[in-house]
């Protein structure tokens, strides 16, 4: 599982990338496209970080932050959404998706708390 946790973050990354290429950049969305794309990759690099954990507490904090930064893109597509920056069908997938790995990485972080 694991792996392809390790890969469905990364392709959530790049797929906010490539998807923000498509929003025009102005005052507003540059600030959220920055944003963005500073926590979906933040997201997946602090789980891959959290497989070569020294310890469980080390394991247990870069999950948790992965959850964070994954929390903030799922905020941040929302906002997108709710103030009509851009509407897409990616744009529904994209949250979904990020809802979905909010549930997988809290089910972890959970986990590995109790497991301390």
């Amino acid at each position: 599982m694991n792996n392809d946790l390790i890969e469905r973050l990364f392709r959530f990354s790049v797929e906010v990338i490539v998807f923000l290429r498509d929003i025009k950049k102005n005052q507003e969305t540059g600030i959220i496209k920055y944003q963005l794309i500073k926590s979906s990759t933040s997201s997946g690099a602090n789980y891959e970080e959290s497989q070569a954990a020294s310890s469980k507490a080390d394991f247990t904090n870069k999950v948790s932050i992965s959850l964070k930064e994954m929390r903030e893109s799922n905020y941040w597509l929302r906002i997108i959404k709710a103030s009509d920056i851009y509407k897409s069908e990616k744009l529904n997938e994209l949250i979904s998706e990020s809802s979905e790995l909010k549930k997988i990485l809290g089910a972890i972080y959970t986990k590995a708390r109790k497991n301390k």
